[in-house]
Protein backbone atom coordinates (compact mmCIF):
# COMPACT_ATOMS: atom_id res chain seq x y z
CA UNK A 1 0.00 0.00 0.00
CA UNK A 2 1.63 3.62 -1.22
CA UNK A 3 1.74 5.51 1.94
CA UNK A 4 -0.31 9.16 1.64
CA UNK A 5 1.61 11.91 0.38
CA UNK A 6 0.08 15.55 0.41
CA UNK A 7 1.03 17.17 -2.62
CA UNK A 8 0.44 20.82 -1.60
CA UNK A 9 2.47 20.06 2.13
CA UNK A 10 5.35 22.69 1.22
CA UNK A 11 2.37 25.32 0.34
CA UNK A 12 1.20 24.44 4.01
CA UNK A 13 4.19 24.54 5.70
CA UNK A 14 4.72 27.70 4.26
CA UNK A 15 1.52 29.17 4.98
CA UNK A 16 1.89 27.78 8.77
CA UNK A 17 5.35 29.70 8.89
CA UNK A 18 3.82 33.00 7.63
CA UNK A 19 0.61 32.44 10.11
CA UNK A 20 3.79 32.02 13.21
CA UNK A 21 5.30 35.34 11.81
CA UNK A 22 2.43 37.35 11.91
CA UNK A 23 1.37 35.44 15.43
CA UNK A 24 4.73 37.00 16.40
CA UNK A 25 4.25 40.14 15.05
CA UNK A 26 1.12 40.62 16.55
CA UNK A 27 2.51 39.82 19.83
CA UNK A 28 4.91 42.85 19.02
CA UNK A 29 2.23 44.98 18.89
CA UNK A 30 0.44 44.04 21.74
CA UNK A 31 3.20 44.26 23.76
CA UNK A 32 4.40 48.24 22.56
CA UNK A 33 0.77 48.61 23.32
CA UNK A 34 1.07 47.72 26.35
CA UNK A 35 4.21 49.68 27.57
CA UNK A 36 2.27 53.03 26.31
CA UNK A 37 -1.02 52.13 28.18
CA UNK A 38 1.71 51.81 31.34
CA UNK A 39 3.23 55.34 29.91
CA UNK A 40 -0.24 56.94 30.47
CA UNK A 41 -1.10 55.47 33.63
CA UNK A 42 2.09 56.49 35.20
CA UNK A 43 1.73 60.20 33.51
CA UNK A 44 -1.93 60.04 34.94
CA UNK A 45 -0.40 59.38 38.61
CA UNK A 46 2.12 62.50 38.12
CA UNK A 47 -0.52 64.44 36.88
CA UNK A 48 -2.73 63.50 39.95
CA UNK A 49 0.24 63.91 42.36
CA UNK A 50 0.57 67.19 40.85
CA UNK A 51 -2.85 68.66 41.38
CA UNK A 52 -2.56 67.14 45.13
CA UNK A 53 0.48 69.05 45.98
CA UNK A 54 -0.63 72.48 43.75
CA UNK A 55 -3.54 72.49 45.99
CA UNK A 56 -1.82 71.77 48.99
CA UNK A 57 0.34 74.15 48.24
CA UNK A 58 -2.34 77.37 47.62
CA UNK A 59 -4.24 76.65 50.65
CA UNK A 60 -5.43 79.55 52.51
CA UNK A 61 -3.00 80.82 55.25
CA UNK A 62 0.04 79.02 53.98
CA UNK A 63 2.69 80.98 52.71
CA UNK A 64 2.06 80.57 48.41
CA UNK A 65 5.60 80.51 46.97
CA UNK A 66 4.68 81.89 43.21
CA UNK A 67 7.73 80.57 41.90
CA UNK A 68 7.10 77.07 42.85
CA UNK A 69 3.35 77.42 41.27
CA UNK A 70 4.87 78.30 38.16
CA UNK A 71 7.21 75.56 37.74
CA UNK A 72 4.72 72.92 38.92
CA UNK A 73 1.99 74.59 36.57
CA UNK A 74 4.70 74.53 33.62
CA UNK A 75 5.74 70.83 34.52
CA UNK A 76 1.66 70.07 34.56
CA UNK A 77 1.31 71.53 31.09
CA UNK A 78 4.20 69.37 30.01
CA UNK A 79 3.00 66.51 31.44
CA UNK A 80 -0.39 66.95 29.52
CA UNK A 81 1.39 67.48 26.11
CA UNK A 82 3.68 64.08 26.78
CA UNK A 83 -0.16 62.59 28.15
CA UNK A 84 -1.64 63.80 24.49
CA UNK A 85 1.11 62.52 22.67
CA UNK A 86 1.26 59.09 24.54
CA UNK A 87 -2.15 58.58 23.72
CA UNK A 88 -2.20 59.53 20.27
CA UNK A 89 0.87 57.08 20.38
CA UNK A 90 -1.29 54.28 21.84
CA UNK A 91 -3.88 54.91 19.27
CA UNK A 92 -1.90 54.04 16.36
CA UNK A 93 0.05 51.20 17.65
CA UNK A 94 -3.61 49.79 18.55
CA UNK A 95 -4.30 50.24 15.28
CA UNK A 96 -1.56 49.07 13.85
CA UNK A 97 -2.20 45.86 15.99
CA UNK A 98 -5.65 45.85 14.86
CA UNK A 99 -4.26 45.52 11.18
CA UNK A 100 -2.08 42.59 12.61
CA UNK A 101 -4.51 40.43 14.50
CA UNK A 102 -6.67 40.96 10.93
CA UNK A 103 -4.12 39.46 9.02
CA UNK A 104 -3.21 36.65 11.59
CA UNK A 105 -6.95 35.55 11.17
CA UNK A 106 -6.66 35.50 7.40
CA UNK A 107 -3.42 33.58 7.29
CA UNK A 108 -4.67 31.19 9.88
CA UNK A 109 -8.09 30.85 7.73
CA UNK A 110 -5.24 30.38 4.82
CA UNK A 111 -3.70 27.44 7.22
CA UNK A 112 -6.93 25.63 7.87
CA UNK A 113 -8.30 25.38 4.11
CA UNK A 114 -4.89 23.16 3.40
CA UNK A 115 -5.52 21.36 6.52
CA UNK A 116 -9.05 20.18 5.69
CA UNK A 117 -8.27 20.24 2.19
CA UNK A 118 -5.48 17.68 3.41
CA UNK A 119 -7.95 15.99 5.86
CA UNK A 120 -9.72 15.02 2.59
CA UNK A 121 -7.30 13.94 0.63
CA UNK A 122 -6.21 11.50 3.53
CA UNK A 123 -9.71 10.45 3.75
CA UNK A 124 -10.16 9.64 0.07
CA UNK A 125 -7.17 7.92 0.16
CA UNK A 126 -8.24 5.73 3.42
CA UNK A 127 -10.68 4.84 1.53
CA UNK A 128 -9.27 3.88 -1.99
CA UNK A 129 -7.13 1.80 0.17
CA UNK A 130 -9.42 0.39 1.90
CA UNK A 131 -11.72 -0.40 -1.26
CA UNK A 132 -8.27 -1.69 -2.57
CA UNK A 133 -8.16 -4.68 0.65
CA UNK A 134 -11.38 -5.46 0.24
CA UNK A 135 -11.09 -6.22 -3.43
CA UNK A 136 -7.99 -8.39 -2.82
CA UNK A 137 -9.89 -10.21 0.20
CA UNK A 138 -12.74 -10.89 -2.40
CA UNK A 139 -10.61 -12.03 -5.36
CA UNK A 140 -8.69 -14.34 -2.57
CA UNK A 141 -11.91 -15.66 -1.57
CA UNK A 142 -13.31 -16.50 -4.82
CA UNK A 143 -10.15 -18.25 -5.36
CA UNK A 144 -9.89 -19.76 -2.48
CA UNK A 145 -13.42 -21.11 -3.00
CA UNK A 146 -13.08 -22.34 -6.44
CA UNK A 147 -13.45 -25.96 -7.05
CA UNK A 148 -10.47 -27.60 -7.74
CA UNK A 149 -9.75 -29.61 -10.36
CA UNK A 150 -8.30 -33.41 -9.79
CA UNK A 151 -5.49 -34.37 -11.90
Amino acid sequence: MPTFQFRLATLLRLREAARDERRNLLAEALRAEELVVRRIAELDGELAALRAQRLHAARPGETVDVDSLNDTARYEMILKLERQSADQQRQVVAAEAEKRREALVAADREVRVLERLRETQLERHRQEEDRREFQRLDELAVIRHQPREVV
